[in-house]
């Protein structure tokens, strides 16, 4: 089995998981994106995460603030280019939080200036914005440390077990 097979269907597990019945904002947003700039190809790091979440928005569906979490999603992967060069447990960590609080904030800000709006479009009602939203980054956070733990460990007990993964990858 090809390393890209592998993380491949390891990427469309992750991605088909959103469809799932899941609490609000526990999906693996952040996991793909940084999964993807750690363990595919660099041509490859954004395009098949990102053709997995339109496959699965295109059965979710799409709503107003759909480009703000495909414009985090892309940010988010090029933290995973940069912790493709600093792996370990505390690196890893620190992208994924890093990872959650982008997507909140950029995710809220398209909240706050994408119609129907819901807050005022003054500073206040952008505050007004972040601190309603805190309850679903506390979910983010929770969702993006399990699916970040799952692929992760996933991919690096495959090279462990499955001997064509360890020779690709020495």
């Amino acid at each position: 089995m090809s390393r890209y097979v592998y993380a491949f269907v390891l990427i469309l597990a992750a991605a088909l998981s959103r469809m799932l019945p899941h609490p609000a904002n526990m999906v693996p947003v952040t996991a793909l994106a940084l999964f993807g700039g750690v363990y595919l190809d660099r041509k490859l790091t954004f395009i098949v995460p990102l053709v997995a979440m339109l496959v699965t928005d295109w059965f979710i569906g799409f709503h107003s603030t759909t480009l703000w979490v495909y414009v985090s999603f892309l940010l988010i992967g090029l933290i995973g280019l940069w912790l493709r060069n600093h792996r370990g447990v505390l690196p890893t960590l620190g992208a994924t939080v890093t990872g959650s609080v982008l997507f909140y904030l950029i995710t809220n800000f398209g909240v706050w200036l994408s119609p129907p709006y819901m807050y005022e479009q003054t500073l206040s009602g952008l505050v007004q914005c972040y601190v309603a939203a805190i309850p679903f980054l506390r979910n983010t956070l929770a969702g993006d440390l399990f699916y970040v733990g799952a692929l992760f460990g996933l991919y690096e007990m495959g090279k462990r077990l499955i001997p064509s993964l360890r020779e690709q990858t020495a």
